[in-house]
């Protein structure tokens, strides 16, 4: 496992860190940008699924709060033996808070996982068998 910090310094006067992230997301085509309130864990779990079988690994990014999300889906995929960490970022972003008008800090977090060497045959199984079936070969009890 590889951890590193970075500290991103604010964006050159003018320019928007929002959509300057967006930019970025756009040009990376695996990357899933997690939010907390927007969609649920499992809608990031199988979103995450589809992007390893597409392009063999997936980078998972998060700000703030989402930050437990993106931890959490990446437990999951990793307990459930379909993916491997890579690489895991932590940095400092610099945004305009909307209702202050001033600068803040938010923590960032950004897991980039591959494919493990058993995710095909898992994945086939899975797809071969009914969700009941599916849930208990992953030792998941809870529907």
């Amino acid at each position: 496992m590889v951890m590193e910090t970075v500290s991103v310094a604010p964006a050159p006067s003018g320019a928007n860190n929002e959509t300057t992230m967006m930019q970025v997301a756009q040009q990376k085509k695996n990357r899933i940008q997690v939010s907390n309130t927007k969609k649920p864990l499992f809608f990031y779990v199988n979103l995450a699924k589809r992007y390893m079988q597409q392009y063999n690994e997936v980078e998972l990014s998060a700000l703030g709060m989402a930050i437990t999300t993106v931890v959490t889906i990446a437990e999951i995929l990793k307990n459930n033996g379909l993916a491997t960490e890579k690489k895991v970022l932590t940095s400092t972003v610099g945004m305009k808070d909307e209702n202050k008008g001033r600068q803040v800090h938010k923590a960032k977090i950004e897991i980039v996982l591959g494919k493990s060497e058993k995710f095909d045959s898992l994945m086939n199984t899975n797809n071969n068998s009914t969700p009941q079936e599916a849930i208990e070969e992953n030792g998941d009890t809870k529907q």
